[in-house]
C-alpha cells in the first residue's frame, strides 16, 4: 500500500518548467516534449505530486532527447497532492484505476498519429497505472520507479518487458517485496524482467531529489539512464 514515504519531500511545482509545452492529448492536459513526428512515444506517469514537478519534466526532456515523443499527463486534473491534503480523501478521489482508464484514450490518440511503439514509466502512484497498462497489453515496455500499490499478483500478469528500480529505504515497496517481484519474473521467461535496488536511497529518490545535492543527483541520473536504456532496447 501507499505509505508515508509517498507524500514526503514535496517538489516545488512550476507550471513553466521544462523545455516542452502543455497540450491536450486524449482529453487531458499533458506536458509534451520531443519530436512530434517520432514513431516512438513514452508515457511518464507521475507520483502524487503531478505533472508540473520540475525534476519529472526535466526527465521527460532527457528522454525526448533520445528521439522519443514524451507525454506526461495531468491525471489529477489540476489537483495534485499537497501537504495540506488528507491522504485517504485524496487517494479516494484519485484512484489508480481512474488513472488507468484515463491513460487509454491518450494511448489511442498517440497510435492514431502513427506512433508504432509506446513505453511507460511510472513513479510511486504512477507505477500501479503502468502495471495495469502492461497487464492489458497497451504498452511495449514498462519501467517502475519506487513503485507503490503494486502487488506480487500484479507482476504475475505483466505482459511487457519490465524494469523495476527500487530504493533500499522504502516502506511502500521494500527490498523484500522487490525480491518477490524478481522471483516472479524469473518464472516468466516470456517476459524480460529486471529488478535493481539502489543502496542508500529512499522512496522518491528518482524525481524528488534536491538539485544542489550532488550525490542525490548522481543516484537519480543513474535511474534515469537505466530507464532510457530500457526504452531504447524495447521501444522501437
Amino acid at each position: 500500500m501507499s505509505g508515508p514515504h509517498c507524500f514526503e519531500n514535496p517538489p516545488t511545482i512550476s507550471s513553466s518548467s521544462g523545455a516542452g509545452c502543455v497540450a491536450e492529448i486524449g482529453g487531458l492536459k499533458a506536458y509534451v516534449s520531443g519530436p512530434s513526428d517520432s514513431k516512438l512515444a513514452i508515457l511518464l506517469v507521475s507520483d502524487a505530486f503531478g505533472y508540473e514537478a520540475p525534476n519529472l519534466r526535466n526527465l521527460a526532456d532527457k528522454v525526448a532527447g533520445a528521439g522519443f515523443y514524451v507525454v506526461v499527463p495531468d491525471f489529477f486534473y489540476g489537483d495534485p497532492f499537497s501537504p495540506e491534503a488528507n491522504v485517504p480523501v485524496w487517494l479516494k478521489a484519485h484512484g489508480t484505476d481512474k488513472g488507468f482508464e484515463d491513460a487509454k484514450p491518450i494511448i489511442a490518440e498517440l497510435r492514431s498519429k502513427g506512433i508504432n511503439a509506446i513505453g511507460a514509466a511510472g513513479f510511486c502512484w504512477g507505477a500501479k497505472v503502468v502495471v495495469e497498462l502492461s497487464k492489458a497489453g497497451h504498452i511495449q515496455a514498462a519501467v517502475l520507479l519506487h513503485p507503490s500499490l503494486v502487488t506480487v499478483d500484479d507482476i504475475k500478469e505483466i505482459k511487457a518487458p519490465i524494469a523495476i528500480l527500487g530504493a533500499e529505504n522504502d516502506h511502500s515497496s521494500p527490498p523484500e517485496l522487490l525480491k518477490q517481484f524478481e522471483e516472479v519474473l524469473f518464472t516468466k521467461p516470456e517476459v524480460n524482467g529486471y529488478v535493481k535496488i539502489f543502496p542508500g536511497v529512499a522512496h522518491g529518490w528518482s524525481v524528488r531529489y534536491k538539485v544542489e545535492d550532488e550525490e542525490a543527483v548522481k543516484q537519480a541520473d543513474e535511474a534515469h539512464q537505466n530507464t532510457m536504456d530500457w526504452f531504447a532496447q524495447y521501444v522501437k
